[in-house]
């Protein structure tokens, strides 16, 4: 699936097809998961699904030192490569796990303390533009459904993409759940709310590319 290179940096595949077989196994969690990995459950947790590799994350990791910070990411070699870098820096906020989070997502929030759950992002996914592979989008409604299962009242959902057809899907997935409420009904997020740029967002700024972001609040 990849190699690493001289460099340090991690070559892997972009896409990465979730509804192929071996990507249909569940995540295999260890059993002092997630007590073995931050240094204190009593702060609230963000979620990042698709972290690429992972550089959002660590921004949010040491400007936030008082949340907790999780990332998931179906490509291995990237998520390896990311708890190397946060190993590097030891940081005691923040974990990587490989999985597909179609498959996996209930399981991984399950083992979360109950009701600390505060944020979940899912920014700029893998756009799968044609039609006969918009099926293997992340965000279908059985994911929100989960989402919404685990996240607590008042917590938020924030998803963008710079692909306006994309960002439009996910807004119609997510609205169709009753139990989010849409903060700007009718219009998009231009700014991200985290104070904390992702790399495709800051490549979108430099190259005045618009993004379409919303924010969901948990009923």
């Amino acid at each position: 699936m990849g190699v690493v290179v001289a460099s340090g940096q991690v070559r892997t595949r972009q896409h990465v097809n979730p509804l192929s077989e071996h990507m249909q196994k569940p995540v295999e969690l260890e059993q002092e998961w997630p007590k073995d990995k931050f240094e204190s459950l009593e702060r609230t947790f963000h979620v990042d699904v698709g972290v690429a590799k992972g550089r959002f994350l660590f921004d949010m990791a040491e400007k936030y030192p008082e949340k907790n910070f999780l990332g998931l990411e179906i490509r291995k070699p990237l998520v390896d490569q990311a708890n190397d870098w946060r190993d590097d820096r030891n940081l005691r906020n923040l974990d990587f796990i490989f999985c597909n989070a179609n498959v996996s997502l209930d399981e991984v929030l399950s083992r979360l303390p109950t009701g600390m759950l505060d944020t979940i992002s899912v920014q700029f996914p893998d756009p799968w533009f044609k039609k006969r592979h918009q099926k293997r989008r992340v965000l279908q409604p059985e994911l929100v459904e989960v989402i919404a299962k685990h996240l607590k009242p008042s917590g938020e959902l924030y998803v963008i993409s710079d692909v306006l057809e994309v960002a439009e899907q996910m807004d119609e997935v997510v609205s169709a759940n009753p139990l989010f409420v849409d903060s700007t009904p009718n219009s998009w997020i231009g700014e991200n709310p985290f104070n904390v740029l992702t790399e495709r967002e800051k490549a979108c700024i430099n190259h005045k590319r618009d993004v379409h972001g919303k924010l969901y609040t948990r009923a």
